[in-house]
C-alpha cells in the first residue's frame, strides 16, 4: 500500500490558507487594546481538550477555527499592553516572523556544519560585548534563567574539582551556595537537581534595599568553613522577581574573588539593562561574574523561549558537557565538520533554532532601542510609585529600583485578603492583570512593566480599578 506524504497536495490552497492565519494573528496585534487581558476559560472549551487521541486527521480549516476560537482568546494576556502581573515580555511580530522561519528550516543546534549554529554563535560573540566577558567565554541557548543557572552550578562543581567529579560524583564534598533571602525559587530546584541538597544553600539577610548583606555574606561563608563545609558559589541578583531589587554585584564580586567563590549572576528580568545607558549604571559589577543568566523572552521581547547562559570559563564549560560518542564524531570536511558544537556546552543534543529570533530581533531594533524601551518601562514603574503615594488610599510597599512597583490597597482589616480579592476581580474584568507577593510580611499587589506596548494611561485604567474595587469592599463592610 502506497503511504501519502505529509506535505499539502495542493500548494496554491494551502498557501491562501497560511496568509489567512498570518493575517488572523497581525490583526490579533492590532487590536490587542480592543480586547480583555485575559478572561477566564469556559467549561465548554475546557472540556475540548479532554478528547481522545485523534486517529484520523481534520481539515486545516477546521483547526484554525479551533485555533481562532479555543485557544488564541484564553492566552495568559502578556501581549496585551495592561498584561502587568508577572515578568513576561511583551513579544514583537518580528520575533513572531522569525519563529515561523525557523519552523519552516525545522533546524536541531545540537551540532553539524550548518549556518544556524553560527547565528548561535554570533549572539553569543554579542553577549561576550555586552557583558566585557573575555573572548575565551562562551554562551549557548536554553529554555531560560532557571535552566541555565542549574547549567551554571554543573560549570562551578566542575571547574572546582574537576573529571573526578563527574565520573563519581560529589564523592564526600559539602558544597555551599549563597543568595540573598528572596532569591529566585529555581535555585533551590537548581541545588535538588544536582544532587546538593536545598539545605546547602544559605540565605543570606537584605539591608534596606533588599539587596544581599555583604557583610553577613561575608560571617556565612567564614562558619560554613570553620563547620567543613565547602563554599562554592555566590549567586546575585540583577532584578529580583518579586520587587526588581538589584544587588551589589561590584561587592559581591570582590567577596568571591576574595574567598575564591564562583560568582553567578541571575540576570533574568535585569542583566540586559547594559543595552541601556541609563540603566546600565545599575548592574555594574557583572562584568567580574563567573557566569550570567539571563532571559531574551523577558526585557528583550523575543518570543518564548529563549534564555542564555553566558561562562567566563569556556573551556570549564566544555568539560562539563561535552560527550564523546561514534555517532557524535567530528569531521574536518563534509556536514559533520566543526569542533566545537552547542551540544559541547550544554545538556541538550537535540535544540531548537531559538538563536533566530533573538538574532533577527536584535538585528532589527538594534541594542540602542531596545535599551530605551527597557528605560521607558522603568519610567513608568517611577510614574506609578508617585501616582500611589499621591493617592491617600494607597501603600508602596518597596523602593522601585528597575520596572516592578509593589503597592497595596490600605485596609487595616483582612487587608492581605483584601488585595488577594482585589487582584483576583482585577484580573477577571479583563481591564489589567496584576500578581501578589509578600513584602515585609504582607500580600501586595505587584506590577511588572515588561511590555513595551503599556503606557501611563494603561496605568491609569489600572489604579483606578484597584481603588475602585478597594472601595467596594471597604462600603461593604469587609465582604467581597
Amino acid at each position: 500500500m502506497k503511504v501519502m506524504g505529509l506535505d499539502p497536495s495542493d500548494r496554491e490552497a494551502f498557501a491562501r490558507l497560511a496568509h489567512e492565519w498570518l493575517d488572523r494573528m497581525l490583526d490579533h496585534y492590532g487590536t490587542l487594546a480592543e480586547r480583555p487581558v485575559w478572561q477566564p476559560i469556559p467549561d465548554t472549551v475546557r472540556a475540548s481538550f479532554a478528547s481522545p487521541s485523534p486517529q484520523l486527521g481534520m481539515s486545516l480549516e477546521v483547526l484554525g477555527e479551533m485555533f481562532r476560537d479555543q485557544i488564541l482568546p484564553y492566552g495568559v494576556g502578556n501581549l496585551h499592553p495592561g498584561f502587568m502581573g508577572w515578568v513576561h515580555g511583551g513579544g514583537t511580530l518580528v520575533g513572531m516572523l522569525a519563529e515561523m522561519l525557523a519552523a519552516g528550516m525545522n533546524a536541531n543546534l545540537g551540532g553539524r556544519d550548518q549556518i544556524p549554529v553560527q547565528v548561535e554563535w554570533q549572539v553569543g560573540q554579542w553577549a561576550r560585548e555586552w557583558f566585557g566577558f573575555p573572548e575565551a567565554a562562551r554562551g549557548v541557548f536554553t529554555t531560560g534563567t532557571s535552566q541555565a543557572t542549574l547549567m551554571a552550578l554543573w560549570v562551578a562543581r566542575v571547574a572546582r574539582w574537576g573529571e573526578i567529579l563527574r565520573e563519581e560524583g560529589w564523592h564526600g564534598h559539602r558544597p555551599r551556595i549563597y543568595a540573598a533571602q528572596g532569591v529566585h525559587g529555581s535555585l533551590p530546584k537548581a541545588l535538588d537537581l544536582a544532587g546538593m541538597g536545598r539545605k546547602n544553600l544559605v540565605r543570606i539577610p537584605v539591608d534596606d534595599r533588599y539587596r544581599l548583606d555583604l557583610l553577613a555574606l561575608s560571617q556565612a561563608i567564614e562558619a560554613d568553613r570553620a563547620a567543613g563545609y565547602e563554599p562554592l558559589m555566590v549567586v546575585g541578583t540583577a532584578g529580583t522577581v518579586d520587587i526588581g531589587a538589584v544587588d551589589d554585584l561590584e561587592g559581591l564580586a570582590t567577596v568571591c574573588a576574595d574567598q575564591g567563590l564562583w560568582f553567578h549572576v541571575d540576570g533574568a528580568l535585569g542583566a540586559l539593562a547594559c543595552w541601556s545607558a541609563e540603566l546600565a549604571p545599575l548592574i555594574h559589577g557583572i562584568e567580574r561574574a563567573d557566569s550570567i543568566a539571563f532571559d531574551f523572552h523577558k526585557w528583550g521581547q523575543v518570543p518564548y523561549d529563549a534564555g542564555f547562559l553566558l561562562v567566563r570559563d569556556g573551556a570549564a564549560q566544555r568539560r562539563t558537557f561535552v560527550t564523546e560518542a561514534d555517532y557524535l564524531a567530528r569531521a574536518t570536511r563534509g556536514t559533520a565538520a566543526g569542533s566545537d558544537w552547542p551540544c559541547d556546552f550544554g545538556p541538550d543534543l537535540s535544540r531548537g533554532f531559538r538563536a533566530l529570533k533573538t538574532w533577527m530581533t536584535l538585528k532589527a531594533y538594534g541594542t540602542q532601542r531596545l535599551g530605551e524601551a527597557m528605560a521607558d518601562t522603568c519610567r513608568l514603574a517611577r510614574w506609578l510609585a508617585i501616582q500611589i503615594e499621591r493617592c491617600a488610599e494607597l501603600l508602596l510597599m518597596a523602593p522601585v529600583t528597575l520596572n516592578i512597583v509593589c503597592f497595596r490597597y490600605d485596609f487595616p482589616v483582612n487587608g492581605d485578603d483584601l488585595n488577594e480579592r482585589i487582584a483576583v476581580a482585577l484580573q477577571e474584568s479583563g481591564l489589567a492583570v496584576l500578581s501578589t507577593t509578600r513584602v515585609q510580611g504582607k500580600r501586595v499587589l505587584r506590577a511588572a512593566l515588561v511590555n513595551h506596548r503599556t503606557t501611563q494611561a494603561d496605568l491609569q485604567i489600572m489604579l483606578d480599578a484597584v481603588c475602585c474595587l478597594g472601595r467596594r469592599w471597604v462600603n461593604n463592610g469587609g465582604m467581597a
